[in-house]
């Protein structure tokens, strides 16, 4: 159930409420937001009726949660959540581009992507120490000394960095240096993986499997939210169909089907979902027009020579025509319709 709290409850009596909840083996977690107080107990009703809390002092009202998904179900809050990554605020008002290289390859290369990230306006930085892939012959990342890198471009670009934790034994050299940890694709249902998540302090980005509905892509986070990680952002990066023309098909429909069931935020990585640098610009545009919060895009100076992912990584000038873009197109978008015109 989702507990609503009275704008003026004070500490005492939230902590009424939890207590009573905490007594009957519930537990739960208290969002607070600068409109909003509420308590999210899963399951909670098994153990207590509405009519047992909503007399209490300080409570509005009580909201059954029907969705099987407790925490991420958009029923688990009183309004969408944004979640701050380093002053950005992912499912604000603004759109939210993360760009950055596939793989941390050099200082020289990292540093060059992350000054024209930095000229164009940008604040978050993607880029990976540690890879996952597919064949294990292939660049698998750099490791502790690519977390020492990216430490490097925060300090001197003042860039947030999002980069991707593979495995729980070292997540928490990943932790230190990130201020957002990605779970990747092929991590979605490494459900160690994802409590490990739950625990950190960092905001979790969390990539759709290649082959996962929406349902399992929201019992994924699940795990996540249910180890007191409230601040959980969804990123589509495409899914695996018969269609040869790309990487893999972006499936632009599941970001307005997330935003109509969950309260997290919804990114799109289309530079994962195409795997063609052709077609990163028009499907990162089709991401923003349903809806998408944030863009998660590849850029590197030199794509024919990167370790991985190069013919899905945009040149410079690419990179700053898709954030032009974007950004123009989600503020129409955004814009209020003016009186009198029907849509």
């Amino acid at each position: 159930m989702l507990i609503l709290m009275e704008s003026g409850a004070t500490q005492d009596q939230v902590g009424e409420v939890l207590s009573l909840l905490e007594a009957t083996g519930i537990r739960c977690q208290v969002n607070q937001t600068p409109e909003a107080l509420s308590i999210v107990a899963p399951n909670a009703s098994k153990a207590l009726k509405p009519d047992r809390i909503e007399p209490m002092a300080g409570v509005r009202r009580v909201v059954p949660i029907t969705s099987p998904y407790k925490l991420a179900s958009a029923d688990a809050a009183a309004g969408r959540t944004v979640v701050d990554v380093r002053g950005v605020g992912i499912g604000g008002p603004e759109l939210a581009i993360v760009g950055g290289p596939c793989g941390v390859e050099s200082r020289e290369q990292l540093f060059a992507v992350a000054r024209y990230i930095a000229d164009a306006g940008g604040r978050l930085l993607r880029a990976g120490a540690y890879k996952p892939r597919t064949s294990p012959y292939a660049f698998q990342g750099l490791g502790l000394e690519g977390l020492s890198l990216l430490a490097a471009v925060r300090a001197e670009f003042d860039l947030g960095i999002v980069t991707e934790a593979t495995e729980v034994e070292t997540f928490d050299a990943v932790e230190r240096c990130a201020d957002m940890v990605q779970i990747g694709a092929r991590n979605m249902q490494n459900f160690a993986l994802l409590r490990r998540a739950g625990r950190c302090g960092k905001p979790v980005l969390l990539k759709r499997g290649p082959s996962a509905t929406l349902e399992e892509w929201l019992y994924a986070a699940e795990y996540v939210l249910g180890e007191g990680n409230r601040n959980v952002v969804l990123c589509e990066r495409g899914i695996r169909t018969w269609s040869d023309h790309a990487r893999n098909t972006l499936d632009v429909s599941v970001v307005p089907a997330a935003k109509a069931l969950t309260h997290l935020p919804v990114m799109v990585d289309p530079s994962h979902a195409t795997g063609r640098r052709d077609l990163v610009i028009p499907c990162g545009l089709a991401g923003v027009a349903a809806g998408a919060d944030g863009l998660l895009v590849e850029t590197h100076c030199h794509p024919e020579k990167a370790l991985s992912d190069g013919p899905q990584a945009l040149l410079p000038s690419d990179y700053l025509r898709l954030v032009e873009q974007a950004r123009a197109l989600h503020r129409v978008i955004q814009a209020p319709t003016p009186a009198g015109l029907r849509l």
